[in-house]
């Protein structure tokens, strides 16, 4: 290249044809790449764009010629295997058109359209499967659809049906096989998730906590009530909290305040639209390890319920009890919790129906009464769908597999943490 590029007339003509290149006068840059080439014949520049040119122009055999001397030129740029890849699916050489993209992938490992084309020429030959766990990459590295080609993206709407269809027939065969391995028929919910995440119709979800993880605790998106002998106690008072709670509504509506409410500057991200919005608002009965009185005054029954319940103690943080209110059509977008060492628990108590809670892979509707408790480092997400207001009771416990000297080291680390910023 060097000595290429040391050539003024070449230089000169090389700007020229990309010049003419960019403004569409296609058949002037095709000149000047020629005048090029016969300067250079191993200009790897002009013989990219001529071999384009001759694809282009239905010629693949002329293409192949130019493209495979532009590969024997730069054999690290990725376009140029893939453009002789194309050249070779012209002329009905799928061997060729193989070995061109494994050298642009190669050269390349993440070359999308590469990628694709692999995947389409193991569908075209017959090799549906190994095509379909290639089209799985594809879609993991696809860039946003609106910056796709029309024939580009029907492509990846093919790879994606073909996905899609592979996992059904896979979902079935491993059934069977289940079922000739002794009956177990993956009903257990880890079996089902570790399935639904072998055949790519889900995923495995981690804890991640953003604040506090403590590690080796079981990452379980709802925990087991057999944890919590207490829960029945405040489902059954789920009446006179709910009572309490309308009081509330109706004589302090105004101590609901937004839930989300970052300072103007900070990074909101997926908080944008909840951020100092009354959508998603709440009242506080314990907030960051303080009791606030004009608040409790007014529910003496719900915290003669929570009596009973360890709630987590944590200088600054904890104990947290709220009512959460979800106007009618919003939706808690996916996030996660500061630390896995607590677990949250809700308690339904204004419930429209068409209301929903997904944590990890678990979709859950809401049955008056009855509460849920969860980890909330697993990713989660809320809507109400309804017409109307959805409104919780939710407070924080320490997470069910820890020690008591754990919940203490829990509590010692994160009050200290906030304690040595200043935060509260």
């Amino acid at each position: 290249m060097s000595a290429l590029g040391s050539n003024p007339r070449i230089e000169e003509l090389s700007r020229a044809a990309n010049d003419a290149a960019a403004r569409g006068a296609l058949d002037s840059a095709e000149q000047l790449w020629g005048q090029v080439l016969s300067l250079a014949p191993n200009h790897p520049r002009a013989l990219l764009f001529l071999g384009q040119r001759k694809l282009q122009r239905r010629d693949p055999q002329s293409a192949r010629g130019l493209l495979e001397r532009a590969g024997a030129a730069t054999p690290d740029d990725p376009i140029v295997w893939l453009n002789l890849a194309f050249a070779q699916r012209a002329l009905g050489d799928a061997e060729a058109e193989m070995a061109a993209l494994q050298r642009a992938l190669a050269a390349d490992p993440f070359c999308f359209l590469a990628l694709l084309a692999q995947g389409n020429l193991l569908e075209r030959t017959g090799n549906l499967r190994k095509a379909a766990r290639i089209y799985v990459d594809v879609l993991k590295i696809a860039p946003p659809e609106e910056r796709l080609l029309p024939d580009v993206r029907t492509a990846l709407e093919r790879a994606r049906n073909v996905v899609q269809e592979t996992a059904r027939t896979l979902d079935g065969f491993l059934q069977q096989k289940l079922e000739q391995a002794g009956g177990a028929s993956g009903s257990s919910g880890r079996l089902d998730e570790a399935r639904a995440a072998l055949i790519g119709t889900g995923k495995i979800y981690k804890s991640e906590a953003s604040l506090l993880h403590i590690p080796q605790l079981p990452a379980v998106p709802y925990f087991d009530r057999s944890h919590f002998p207490w829960l029945a106690g405040i489902e059954a008072a789920t009446g006179v909290i709910r009572d309490e709670l309308l009081l509330l509504l109706r004589a302090k509506k105004e101590g609901f305040k937004p839930y989300m409410q970052y300072p103007a500057g900070a990074p909101l991200n997926q908080w944008v639209e909840l951020n100092n919005s009354p959508r998603w608002s709440a009242l506080f009965l314990w907030r960051d390890g303080k009791r606030l009185e004009e608040h409790c005054a007014l529910c003496p029954q719900t915290l003669a319920a929570l009596e009973p319940v360890p709630l987590a103690s944590i200088p600054g943080a904890e104990p947290v009890v709220m009512f959460s209110a979800l106007e009618p059509h919003t939706r808690i977008p996916p996030h996660t919790g500061i630390t896995n060492a607590r677990a949250v628990v809700h308690l339904p108590l204004i419930l429209p129906g068409d209301c929903s809670f997904r944590v990890g892979n678990e979709t859950r509707a809401w049955n008056e009464g009855e509460a849920w408790v969860f980890d909330d480092t697993i990713e989660h997400e809320a809507r109400n769908d309804s017409d109307r207001l959805r409104v919780i009771l939710i407070f924080n416990v320490w997470n069910p597999f820890l020690t008591e000297a754990e919940q203490a080291a829990a509590s010692a680390l994160i009050s200290g943490f906030y304690e040595f910023y200043g935060e509260r």
